[in-house]
């Protein structure tokens, strides 16, 4: 099995969960790590062995031996460096939100089908374990959703990453952490968002977001979803998911699974590993070696990006 050479860009948070997942990972070797600030970048590769370090995603991509590049960079950058990717003839992932705007997701779609390279965006939830056990039932016809109430909540009141470090760049809810509900939801539904509406609080004076927001979506199927969201909120923190279905409620936090009686469903079993980034990255890998689509590619995804899209509208109109 030949080894796929991948280079990572971005050595925060994020992008250690890929290494960490990756080393999991048979016949896969990072081989370029590339961050902001050299120093930082150099400590996280002494910590993983990985041999080339740079500061530009174009030196990483003008080496031969690299495959696939996996983009856990800042959302602004997702788009345009998903696009250098391609045009150097690299597999590419990039972290979630594809992009930040319809046309950028559109130009990434439209690109990857020019090149038939695999590119797939990190729509992790698609992965947990949690939500693959509902999938399967789901697909199988056990269970079908009736409505999802889903809770997304952080104390963000400064620019922190999930190390508590601060952050180059801004996060946001609408495009960020309203992607993962919005594809899970219709992916979940087993239909398309065929209605959206959103409201949002102040705009935050130095950060220049929406620091609370809560969004309505309708499937094609008749579910409904209610989401809020808030970087306001001082605990319990992270995504909580509670499916309301014709047969039971389930409610998934992070990679546990509750049935409504709160009674712990095992989800040990569903697949290789409880890591969800990990099993990202093996879809991704899999992917290449099959030369198919994998789950969650940038064109099944795109239809998410265009909800966010019509709800950017929305707020902007009332604002």
């Amino acid at each position: 099995m030949k080894t796929i050479r991948v280079a990572l860009a971005g050595a925060g948070a994020f992008g250690v969960k890929h290494i960490e997942g990756i080393r999991n990972i048979d016949g896969v070797e990072v081989v370029s790590l590339v961050g902001r600030e050299l120093e930082k970048t150099r400590e996280v590769a002494k910590k993983f062995d990985i041999g080339h370090v740079t500061t530009d995603l174009s030196d990483s991509l003008a080496m031969k031996d690299v495959d696939a590049v996996i983009l856990c960079t800042p959302t602004q950058m997702h788009a345009s460096q998903a696009i250098a990717c391609l045009k150097a003839g690299k597999h590419v992932q990039v972290e979630i939100p594809l992009a930040d705007s319809l046309k950028d997701a559109e130009a990434v779609v439209a690109l990857q089908k020019q090149t038939g390279l695999v590119a797939m965006c990190g729509h992790t939830r698609r992965f947990n374990p949690s939500h693959q056990y509902l999938h399967r039932k789901i697909v199988a016809g056990e269970l079908a959703i009736q409505q999802m109430d889903v809770q997304t909540y952080f104390f963000r009141r400064t620019n922190m990453n999930a190390l508590g470090q601060p952050r180059s760049w801004t996060d946001h809810l609408l495009w960020h952490h309203a992607a993962h509900t919005v594809d899970l939801f219709a992916y979940q539904a087993g239909g398309e968002v065929v209605a959206a509406n959103a409201l949002q609080g102040p705009i935050h004076p130095t950060l220049g977001i929406a620091m609370d927001m809560s969004i309505q979506l309708k499937a094609s199927t008749g579910a409904i979803c209610t989401l809020s969201l808030s970087f306001n909120n001082d605990g319990p923190l992270g995504t909580f998911f509670r499916y309301i279905c014709d047969n039971g409620t389930f409610i998934a936090r992070y990679d546990d699974l509750f049935d409504g009686k709160d009674q712990k469903i095992d989800v040990s079993k569903v697949d290789v590993s409880m890591n969800g980034i990990e099993l990202q990255d093996r879809e991704f890998f899999a992917a290449i070696r099959e030369n198919r689509e994998p789950n969650a590619s940038v064109a099944k995804v795109l239809p998410c990006y265009r909800t966010l899209h019509r709800l950017e509208q929305q707020l902007a109109a009332s604002a």
